[in-house]
């Protein structure tokens, strides 16, 4: 719709969605660290007034180039906004109920995916991509009333310096973390870019049933956020490290079964509820390497999973290019074998630092 509105091709178009995900890779380690010391309500408020406006203009604007710079600008301050959910949630309760309240942020980002993302489709077709635009700020909008009104203000107790927050980057388990995101998101997300081609190519579903099976991974996605807050909350470790063999024995069904309708829409059922675990699991995983630096570690989580997404899309993409689309199973098996490699060290190495911190 983008491509003949603005009449400009469709890779042209598609720089709306691959310049927006590098800005937030680029700025999630960044942005977060420069407003680390302010006001983390005043800051929630100052991204989604910027988001507002990169939406009216993009509503309005008759000139591409400027539709790119009004969807890219504020992506650069999208980690902001995101790592702060992350620590306003968990800081609003027990450190106990934090994997809980984490979890209800990320049932919100389900929800306005499997929402969001027909709504608007459906305003474009027909009204116009005008209107559609002005749904998003009108979304954006209602946040920011939202936060106005309900969120409490939050000053920074103590701040951190950039030092404090940057050592730890010099941790092993750090690293391991990181690369544990990068493999494990590379994992659902390099095969989920794909499934609507698969589900056309190898389960031979229409469009209208594939439509209905991506709500129903989307929707099942919100119901693995909701039990991955009382997972993580109970049985950390156990749930992170029993997660990359659940999803082996997903994708193994889904090469072995993928070509049958009914099997299909279950795997798919289940496939959805562990990405929405995944999803919550890599956010502990990178931010309890680091608890002394949420917004830090939170922005260095969301940088991580933005690169496992672009890799994983990429590999995958070869195996469906050199072999056939059935064998992007294989791609997404590969990653999670190199995630159990980097989650066995992080944990040992994590044990070790919780154990002298106790001492100490």
């Amino acid at each position: 719709m983008i491509a003949d509105h603005y009449q400009v091709s469709i890779s042209t178009a598609g720089l709306i969605v691959s310049l927006f995900a590098l800005a937030v890779a680029v700025s999630g380690p960044t942005m977060p660290l420069l407003f680390s010391g302010m006001n983390r309500k005043k800051v929630m408020l100052l991204v989604l007034g910027i988001f507002i406006v990169g939406n009216l203009v993009s509503a309005f604007t008759s000139n591409f180039i400027v539709l790119l710079i009004a969807r890219v600008v504020p992506a650069f301050f999208h980690p902001v906004y995101v790592s702060l959910a992350f620590t306003v949630a968990a800081a609003s309760v027990g450190k106990e109920d934090a994997s809980k309240a984490v979890a209800k942020v990320f049932v919100g980002v389900s929800a306005g995916m499997v929402l969001g993302v027909p709504v608007s489709s459906l305003i474009a077709t027909y009204t116009s991509l005008t209107y559609a635009m002005l749904f998003f700020a009108a979304g954006t909008t209602v946040a920011f009333v939202a936060t106005l009104l309900f969120v409490p203000t939050i000053p920074v107790a103590q701040r951190l310096s950039y030092g404090t927050q940057l050592r730890v980057l010099k941790r092993s388990v750090t690293w391991l973390s990181i690369a544990g995101v990068i493999f494990m998101n590379g994992a659902v997300f390099g095969v989920y870019s794909y499934l609507a081609e698969y589900l056309k190519t190898v389960t031979k579903y229409d469009w209208n049933t594939i439509s209905v099976m991506l709500f129903l991974y989307g929707a099942a996605n919100i119901v693995g956020n909701m039990m991955a807050g009382k997972l993580l909350a109970n049985h950390p470790l156990r749930t992170v490290i029993f997660y990359p063999f659940a999803m082996l024995a997903v994708y193994i069904m889904l090469f072995s079964m993928g070509q049958f309708s009914v099997p299909m829409a279950f795997i798919v059922l289940i496939w959805g509820i562990l990405g929405g675990i995944g999803g919550n699991i890599t956010q502990y995983w990178v931010v309890s390497a680091a608890p002394e630096a949420p917004e830090f570690a939170n922005g260095v989580f969301l940088t991580s999973a933005n690169l496992g997404t672009t890799i994983g899309a990429a590999v995958c993409g070869l195996f469906i290019s050199g072999i056939s689309t059935q064998y992007v199973v294989i791609g997404g098996i590969l990653f999670l074998i190199l995630s159990i490699a980097t989650i066995y060290p992080r944990v040992s190495l994590y044990r070790r630092m919780e154990d002298s911190n106790v001492a100490g």
